[in-house]
């Protein structure tokens, strides 16, 4: 089985020793996307702004991999408060089709780094073996 990394440019670069994915054979392990913008390296303030970035990391990473959303198998949704889960959710609906979403849990944790309010990791399988 083949193994390799994944990352983009249009996604913010780690920020401690890992990757921002790995490949091995048809299954891309995603790190954890904060909400980032690799462009200016700032974070914005809403939790719905932030979880349209983290997605939009999220995206820009699965493409580099030449795979699609609908190629997302699970996710895993770290939140600083989980009274935010509605408004995460409704952003994060909008990036998957109504018929193709992947499996999926959402806890608040205590802290996230550099203070977001929102984290996204995902898997994803390519239908192309």
């Amino acid at each position: 089985m083949t193994h390799r990394i994944v990352s983009s440019d249009r996604a913010p670069r780690a920020i401690g020793p890992y990757a921002q994915a790995r490949q091995c054979g048809p299954i891309l392990f995603l790190s954890g996307q904060l909400p980032i913008d690799p462009k200016s390296g700032m974070m914005p303030a809403s939790v719905e702004a932030q979880t349209e970035q983290c997605m939009t990391n999220i995206a820009a990473i699965i493409d580099e991999a030449h795979m699609t959303m609908d190629d997302i198998v699970s996710a895993t949704v770290l939140l600083d408060n989980i009274r935010d889960f509605d408004a995460m959710n409704a952003v994060y609906a909008r990036f998957f089709s109504n018929d193709i979403v992947p499996s999926r849990v959402a806890f608040a944790v205590s802290n996230l780094p550099r203070e977001a309010l929102v984290e996204i990791e995902v898997i994803a399988m390519s239908s192309e073996t």
